[in-house]
């Protein structure tokens, strides 16, 4: 097992545990020993995919996060990063031993690391990793607002793998390095945590661009000796005249990130001899005042470089980072920077949010931490933003996908995160759909707004609902702008097709006791009917009955099917015909009987050239039913004997006289004049319309148009004419 001496290779005379309880009240650090050791046990002989072993990592990150000065909770979860892949049950054990904090912690970083696999990006990305991509900031920005502690321990983690790379001089994957370079390095800057920021600047960028990094380092060593001797004769220099006006300073030579001449070397398009921070020193001192003195006193020491001067103590960077930065010409003619802050900026600029972010378990503070929280997820909104332009190649898209995406927070303080343009209502139903249905008002940032409201980055949106009720169906009318999101949309669609579904049962039922009281059959068994009708239950049966897909005769004919049937007589072929005024013609041919009457079926109102036969009823002919009629369909399924074969004759085609009723139903948007318009369409095809039947449910109007046709050709023709009808939904043949 590696020991955890061994896996300390920063301080080998201080003891391991030293190092990670480094800051911390004895009781503290009587916890650090005990995550240490059933970490120590639980890891032993395992690995990660990199190739590090488990222990080791959890150790080293360990100890970054102990150099941010983190609390215990943070250390302990760092140290126990992993032990849930190990363990059934870790999370319960982790806070029975060490506290809920510490087994949230550790949880959250279990799924923040979950996203880890999405994350690798490549110069030849394809779109949809680039949309995992921008999915795992969005989820690290929610992970950051709701503890930011677990994006720090992220940090660490990455920041340790990099190490590890550096250490063992293994092909470190260059999606690692680009992932490290253009997500968590400005997330480190963001933070305020320049401590991880250049190095993991540093390392990234060693493994991507491996020949310029040991050029510049090259060129860093060759005139270190003299470096060092100029930095240390300025900062003596620099001292004595500091000491000399009664100021306490601390001065040291600034080091030197590779990263950051590289960037300075390729923005400004300068020599490597032209870069100002190759010699730079630091003045740390106890307050603002001393900072400006100290300013007079390096430029007058040495002579300013004119546009080289930044007060980021008057105007902070956006992640609150404050320094005076000047560059001067030294005696030898060449640039030395000079950076001077306080001690406090410094620690600062150092930890970043970690050095001021407070977690108090049970803190009574609700409205200073709920203030925090909303201006830390402000401030880490800009953090997106330079994100997005930290990669040209996906600049354009992340950008885009991004900026689809908005924060809001609950009264309670909790994130959600909904698409740009969401409402008020959206929100809702973000949260629970019975809170979206029964939304009636909302306040933004106290303030009244209406419910097709745009929300905005950072705001607090808080529903005022009603005791019951359902959504209005003006939520869905798309130029008002109610909703935004698929999923409020669909929760809306589904509470009104609910609804309709409960009205088509009772209008069902209704029916269908209606028809067997008139067949004095009361008793029926309802399941029974239900197939004979072809259902598979009743409830499917009422639902058909209450949309009007099931008529009076198809349940006689379905409560009567017990009854014995007659035998059909096979004979030769013969011609019987029935026009509309019941005369006997040649317009339909049926085999296999004598003279008897033909009728037309009622339920599909066939017409040549329709694909037609026939079923023989008890007493009244043959009735004539199109192939696809489903009527006849489940007269052929119950009694396929009483089947004859039917066809249209010559007198069906080439008598003009000859017509057929056929039914069309519409469905359109109801308003004034479409019963008007339809019917003028009509009445230009010359059709005859002999019966017309409509109804109007919540703006949408049903018609059923039954016409006069010579043949199916006509009813296309009015069909095509129908559809162009404006507000017409659809047009069927029925």
């Amino acid at each position: 097992m590696v020991s955890v001496t061994h896996a300390i290779s920063q301080s080998e005379s201080a003891a391991p545990i030293d190092l990670l309880a480094e800051g911390l009240s004895t009781e503290e650090r009587a916890a650090i020993v005990d995550a240490v050791a059933l970490a120590e046990g639980v890891y032993e002989g395992h690995f990660l995919g990199t190739g590090e072993s488990v222990w080791t990592h959890a150790i080293g990150m360990a100890l970054i996060v102990a150099s941010l000065r983190l609390d215990v909770e943070t250390r302990i979860a760092a140290i126990l990063f992993a032990v849930g892949d190990y363990i059934d049950g870790a999370t319960d054990k982790i806070a029975e031993k060490f506290g809920q904090p510490a087994a949230r912690l550790v949880d959250g970083l279990r799924r923040l690391n979950g996203l880890r696999l999405l994350t690798r990006m490549t110069a030849t990305a394809t779109a949809p990793e680039i949309r995992a991509q921008t999915e795992v900031l969005r989820k690290m920005l929610l992970a950051m607002v709701e503890d930011i502690r677990v994006v720090l321990l992220r940090l660490a983690s990455r920041t340790q793998t990099l190490r590890y790379f550096t250490e063992h001089k293994v092909d470190v994957r260059t999606d690692v390095a680009r992932e490290s370079l253009d997500i968590y390095a400005p997330l480190a800057n963001r933070l305020g945590v320049w401590q991880l920021k250049w190095e993991l600047e540093d390392l990234s960028f060693r493994f991507l661009e491996p020949e310029t990094y040991k050029r510049i380092a090259k060129m860093l060593d060759e005139r270190r000796v003299e470096r060092e001797e100029f930095i240390q004769s300025s900062i003596e220099r620099l001292q004595k005249e500091i000491a000399a006006v009664g100021i306490e300073a601390e001065v040291y030579g600034r080091p030197k990130h590779i990263y950051s001449i590289y960037n300075k070397m390729r923005a400004k398009r300068l020599d490597f001899s032209q870069v100002y921070d190759i010699r730079a020193l630091r003045v740390l001192v106890d307050n603002v005042r001393d900072c400006y003195t100290v300013l007079g006193i390096v430029n007058q020491l040495w002579q300013p470089i004119g546009q080289e001067f930044d007060d980021y103590i008057t105007n902070p960077k956006g992640n609150n980072y404050q320094s005076l930065h000047t560059a001067v010409l030294a005696g030898d003619g060449r640039a030395l920077e000079v950076q001077i802050r306080t001690h406090e900026m410094h620690r600062h600029a150092e930890l970043g949010v970690a050095a001021h972010w407070r977690y108090k378990e049970g803190s009574k503070s609700h409205g200073s931490d709920y203030d925090e929280k909303i201006a830390l997820l402000r401030s880490l909104l800009s953090w997106r933003d330079e994100v997005t332009d930290s990669a040209d190649w996906v600049e354009k898209f992340k950008r885009a996908s991004l900026d689809d995406a908005i924060y809001v927070l609950t009264p309670q303080g909790k994130v959600v995160d909904l698409p740009r343009g969401a409402t008020p209502i959206d929100f809702a139903y973000r949260l629970h759909t019975d809170l979206g249905h029964r939304c009636r008002g909302a306040k933004v940032d106290g303030h009244l707004v209406t419910l097709n409201t745009q929300l905005e980055n950072g705001q607090t949106v808080e529903i005022t609902v009603a005791k019951e009720g359902g959504p209005s169906r003006d939520w869905l009318n798309p130029t008002q702008h109610y909703v935004a999101t698929s999923r409020a949309r669909n929760k809306i669609r589904q509470f009104f097709s609910q609804q309709e579904e409960e009205e088509l049962l009772a209008r069902g039922r209704s029916f269908v006791a209606r028809e067997l009281q008139r067949e004095r059959q009361s008793r029926a068994n309802i399941d029974e009917l239900a197939g004979r009708l072809g259902f598979k239950n009743a409830e499917s049966m009422y639902l058909a009955a209450g949309r009007g897909e099931v008529g009076p005769r198809s349940v006689q004919m379905a409560l009567r099917e017990g009854e014995a049937p007659e035998a059909p007589v096979p004979e030769p072929e013969i011609v019987i015909g029935r026009s509309h005024k019941n005369e006997s013609n040649d317009k339909v041919l049926v085999v296999g009987v004598g003279k008897l009457m033909t009728s037309l079926g009622r339920c599909c109102k066939p017409a040549p050239p329709d694909a037609i036969e026939g079923f023989v009823t008890r007493g009244r002919g043959v009735s004539i039913h199109r192939i696809d009629c489903p009527d006849f369909q489940r007269l052929v399924r119950d009694h396929p004997e009483r089947v004859i074969k039917a066809d249209w004759g010559e007198q069906a085609f080439n008598n003009r006289e000859s017509v057929f009723p056929v039914d069309v139903a519409v469905q359109a948007a109801d308003r004034q004049g479409l019963l008007r318009d339809i019917s003028e369409v009509l009445s230009r095809e010359k059709l005859n319309v002999i019966a017309v039947n409509t109804i109007t449910k919540k703006g949408t109007a049903f018609m059923r148009f039954t016409m006069e046709v010579n043949s199916v050709a006509q009813v296309q023709r009015a069909i095509a004419l129908i559809r162009e009808v404006r507000d017409v939904i659809d047009v069927q043949r029925k």
